[in-house]
């Protein structure tokens, strides 16, 4: 079928959808390194759990729709060296008060591509990290996979690292869109993947899609669903294609270069997608969990690292561009290469620039990522922040309900109708503060 006429509107433009924190991350800057991260790790630790993340930002291609810090032309050294320099990062981190000592409730390994590593880079790896602080307590250790860099022996060593959640970035089961949107891999190494996953027995497979990406078509978007519902994972993540500045499609957009005449989805289809992938699941069992996933057992599959996050979790963020959060301060790393690794083999903790949030910042940042699973307890923002966000947030929930996003709103919950939870994300900016309202998001 052909994509529906759209206005403009309605089309994907660049710029950044996806909201991943609140303060924005324009509003961070390398004052605050100074002035409140390091008095932060410099602290004794909050009372609250602490998670690892890893950015792994090797890939074999670069994705035409990626926005992360990749390369893609580093050799084996260059690679060793900057897994020294990461695992040097974690030992530095264990100098502070805020993290010396404290257990790991949960680890990421993201990217990038992590399973760009050999086994032995691998192992090395969290042999360094380990002897730092050992996760065997931890109660999640994700790993994100690209198909194509997975063997089975390589898969074996995954399992054996402890990893509890092996997260597949399949984005689509057709070739032509997986070439044509620049994925490394294809079909038939999906297949030989998962089959290889399941018979180690991880205790979660998660499978990554992506709705409405270069040459989308309907017929090929239904087909990608239902082979996901065929391999039947044990949960489902589901993104609406965007474009921010710094993608390869966003470029020639921009410049008018005309590398690609195919072209993104519009926002309508892509919501519609998604809502017809989330009832074809629904129909085979599963349950819908977030604007994003969809889980088999929502009993015995979950998303520690999401949850404790959007929580207020403690998080040590290692690698180049690595965001972390450290007794109620943010942080990152510096974007460069060469300026990360510097900094770390001159014996400092490579962050760029920190935000120290206020107590109604913290708040409305755990409500906005927390509305992403389409309901909140309001009981649970009195005992922690001791205010009511139905009168605090009168006015951005009125406009949500007038607008028909709006499910429910009283003492017990604030809930969202699918139609609110597809389009999440550009209703979120209703909540933040007025300095921060249309403001550059990065």
């Amino acid at each position: 079928m052909g994509e529906p006429r759209t206005t403009a509107v309605d089309d994907t433009e660049i710029g950044s959808y996806f909201v991943a924190n609140y303060p924005p991350f324009s509003v961070w800057t390398a004052e605050a390194v100074d002035r409140d991260a390091l008095p932060a790790l410099s602290s004794p630790p909050a009372a609250t759990p602490l998670g690892l993340y890893l950015h792994v930002p090797f890939c074999r291609k670069r994705c035409h729709f990626c926005y992360f810090r990749v390369y893609t032309d580093k050799n084996a050294q260059e690679v060793e060296e900057y897994l020294d320099v990461m695992a040097r990062e974690w030992e530095l981190y264990h100098t502070y008060p805020a993290i010396n000592g404290r257990p790991l409730n949960f680890v990421y390994f993201g990217g990038g591509t992590p399973s760009f590593l050999s086994v032995r880079q691998l192992t090395g790896l969290v042999q360094r990290l380990t002897a730092v602080t050992p996760w065997t307590s931890a109660e999640e250790i994700t790993f994100e996979c690209e198909p194509g860099t997975l063997t089975e022996p390589k898969l074996a060593a995954i399992r054996e690292l402890g990893v509890t959640r092996l997260s597949l970035g399949i984005e689509s089961f057709d070739d032509h869109i997986l070439e044509l949107n620049g994925r490394a891999h294809r079909s038939a190494e999906i297949f030989r993947a998962y089959q290889f996953a399941q018979s180690l027995g991880f205790p979660q497979v998660n499978v990554d899609l992506i709705a409405g990406m270069l040459g989308e078509t309907e017929e090929n978007w239904q087909r990608s669903v239902e082979k996901t519902i065929e391999l039947a994972p044990d949960s489902v993540t589901i993104y609406q294609m965007e474009l921010p500045f710094n993608t390869t499609i966003s470029s020639d957009v921009l410049k008018g270069t005309g590398r690609f005449h195919e072209h993104v989805a519009s926002w309508s289809t892509k919501r519609r997608w998604v809502d017809e992938a989330f009832d074809a699941l629904q129909r085979a069992g599963y349950t819908i969990g977030s604007a994003y996933t969809a889980v088999r057992n929502p009993e015995r599959t979950k998303f520690i690292y999401r949850d404790r996050l959007w929580q207020g979790a403690d998080l040590g963020g290692l690698g180049v561009a690595s965001f972390g959060h450290v007794n109620r301060v943010h942080m990152q790393n510096p974007d460069t290469w060469e300026t990360y690794s510097e900094k770390i083999r001159a014996g400092a903790l490579p962050l760029s620039r920190a935000y120290r949030p206020d107590a109604d910042e913290r708040l409305i940042r755990e409500l906005v990522l927390q509305l992403k699973l389409g309901r909140v307890r309001p009981a649970y923002f009195e005992d922690k922040y001791g205010v009511d966000i139905l009168r605090r947030f009168e006015e951005p929930l009125s406009s949500l309900r007038e607008s028909g996003y709006l499910a429910e709103a009283n003492r017990d919950i604030v809930s969202l109708t699918r139609a609110g939870l597809l389009r999440v994300d550009s209703l979120l900016p209703r909540f933040f503060q007025p300095k921060h309202a249309g403001i550059r998001y990065t």
